[in-house]
Formats: C-alpha cells, structure tokens, sequence
C-alpha cells in the first residue's frame, strides 16, 4: 500500500509538472467609452459646447489632458502578473474623428506601442463615432466597413417607433442594379444615430471578426426609445449570420456600449446572448457580463443605480474547450482607484469631466482575455 502511494505521489508530481509547463498566448480585448472625446477646432458637427468659447470652455490644456487621462486607463486595461501588455484590441465609443484617435495613440503612455486605428465618421448628430484601435505587431486587418442602423421616428406622433424602411433598386451608369437607395416617407423622420463597425482580420495567423457598437441612447425615456436598441440587436445578429453564412466556423466578438442592461430585450432577443456557456448553441454568443451584473457589479452609475451597458459577447466558436486556436477565458471590468469619484454626492462613480476638473469618463472600460496554448 505505501508502494503504491508512493507511485501515485510521482505520478501526481509528475502530471503537475507537465500542466505548470504549459505555456499560452494572452492577448486582451478591450472597450471603452470615452465620453465627449472632442477636439477644440469647429467642425460640422454639434460641437459647439465643446470649443474654447462653449459650455465646456474646452481648451487645448484640457483636450491634452483628457488624453494624458485616456492613454493612463489604457495602456492598463487588463494587465496583471501573467499578462504584462496592453489590450490588443481597443473598440472605442464617442471619439469625435480620426484626429482626436491619432491624438490619443501619439501620447507616451501609447506611443510605443503602436496602434493602427479603423475609424468611420458616423451620421450622429454630435458626431461621436465608434472605431477600433489595434495593435499591428499581433493583428492584421483584411477588411472593414460600417454598417448604418437605419431607423425612424414617426413626425406626427409622441411615441417613438421602428418602421420598415422601403428600399428601391437603382440602375448605376451601366444598368447594373447593385445600389440601393432607402426611401422615407414624407411622415418619416430618420433617427441619425453611430454605425456598427465590422472589423476583419487575422490575429497571430487565426481570422477574427469584431463588431464596435454604440447602440441609441434612452433619450425621451428607456421604453420609448428601447425599439431603437433592439433594431441594433437585430442588425447585429443579421450582421453575425452573414459571417456565418460564408464561414460556419467564423470568431465573433461583438463590442459597445449597447445603452441596455444584459438582461435586456435587445441582448438577449435581439442578439440572442445567453447567461451561461452550457446554454449556447452552434452559432450562439455567450455573454460573460451577464453573471457580473447579477453579482452586482456596474461600468456606470445613474440616480444611484449601477448597469453594465459596456458588454464583450463571444461566439460559441470562442467558447470551446480545446485551446489549440484562439478561445475566450474570462472578462473584466477595470475600475482602478485612480478612475473613481472620491468625494461628494457622486462618490464611488466614476470620475468624469467637470468644470473644475478634466476626469477620465462616465464608463468603466470592460475586457476579455483571449488565450491560446504555445506548443
């Protein structure tokens, strides 16, 4: 009996040894709101509050130092004892235009580490627009587009609604039929809100597909404007299907600030988002931050409630056991002290712009790891 004890102790030791010395590949996944991230130049947009003479007196200091604030959260989002670098990938919301993204990289808590930028100006009103920010050294894009949410409101009534827009095919200059044209109706008025961002790639030699989202916010109340949100859930599970349709083993992330909780309709009909991995189904989306926001934990703060309207979703392709390739590990919210209001009414929230003070957001940013065993 000792023998055989003994036996299972080395064999124990020894199968030890062999799991410690298993190495993997972390690479983070990252999504941050960066609210009202503006320049100080005039541009066509609604920025007039955002100007040296606006609302905000927004300077060049204060610009300079929004950005010192940003490039501080990011270059540590999601970096512990095993995982030294910062995220791989930054999808980002409320970015005015491309200048302001340029700006941020160039400053030398990111400089090094050289990102490249996908950006499209959006038809949002303010101008905010979403984009993705990339590491080159690990992450090669091969496409991108942006994807308009085309919604509307009717004029001639106080409820707001999604109506079925009509699309008309138009002969190009050569009779070709491959543009379309959306008509509305004259009792129709277009809600100009942020495109979705589809994002193609390959990361370390694997294809990656990553969706940057800012969903309509709840503006004139959460349920008449929830049928807003939920046609952007649906855009991006027909937006998933397409992936699928060409690739049936395709890798989706799908990022933002959805406006919505993770038990709301848009999330979990609209996208389809289940609360556990034992749930998903071929072709499903896990979203871990569903269980965080059960355990109470929040990326932003209103009339003393905590959400979490910043949410990673996976594809069950990112879920499976084998580590061969690519999976998803576990996710994050990063809410340093540093980030967090102190004092106050508002203590505990996080620490956003004011007049006095140029803070870091009204959000949390979230993450997820990505890992694969190094053979």
């Amino acid at each position: 009996m000792k023998k055989i004890i003994i036996i299972l102790i080395i064999l124990s030791s020894l199968f030890g040894v062999k799991a410690q010395s298993k190495k993997y590949r972390v690479h983070t996944v990252a999504f941050y709101n960066f609210e009202n991230l503006f320049d100080t130049i005039k541009g066509a947009n609604y920025d007039g509050d955002w100007l040296p003479n606006g609302a905000q007196h927004w300077t060049s200091k204060k610009y300079n130092q929004k950005l010192e604030n940003l490039s501080k959260v990011l270059m540590q989002i999601g970096t512990n004892d095993q995982q030294k670098e910062a995220p791989t990938f930054i999808g980002c919301s409320e970015a005015e235009n491309r200048g302001v993204l340029e700006d941020l990289i160039k400053k030398p808590n990111l400089a090094g580490i050289d990102y490249g930028i996908v950006h499209f100006d959006s038809p949002d009103k303010r101008g905010i627009d979403v984009a993705l920010l990339y590491q080159k050294k690990y992450f090669k894009p091969t496409t991108f587009i942006n994807i308009p949410l085309i919604i509307f409101r009717d004029k001639n009534k106080k409820d707001t609604k999604i109506e079925q827009q009509t699309v008309r095919e138009m002969e190009d200059d050569n009779g070709e039929t491959d543009k379309t044209e959306v008509v509305i109706h004259e009792n129709k008025k277009r809600v100009y809100t942020r495109d979705i961002l589809l994002v193609t790639g390959f990361l370390d030699g694997e294809e990656i597909n990553i969706l940057v989202n800012h969903w309509p916010s709840r503006s004139g109340g959460e349920k008449k404007s929830s049928k807003f949100r939920e046609a952007a859930g649906k855009l991006d599970r027909k937006i998933m299907d397409s992936i699928y349709k060409v690739n049936p083993d395709a890798k989706i992330i799908c990022m933002g600030d959805l406006n919505d909780g993770t038990y709301n309709k848009s999330v979990k009909e609209g996208i389809g988002a289940k609360l556990k991995k034992s749930e998903v189904k071929r072709f499903g989306v896990y979203n871990p931050f569903e269980q965080m926001a059960k355990d109470g934990f929040a990326t932003l703060f209103y009339r003393d409630a905590g959400d979490i309207f910043d949410q990673i979703m996976v594809s069950e392709t990112l879920i499976q056991a084998d580590y061969s390739s690519f999976r998803y590990w576990k996710a994050g919210i990063f809410n340093k002290q540093f980030m967090i209001q102190t004092t106050g009414q508002y203590k505990g929230y996080p620490l956003r712009h004011s007049l006095s003070e140029v803070g870091f957001s009204d959000h949390f940013p979230v993450y997820i790891y990505l890992i694969k065993e190094v053979k």
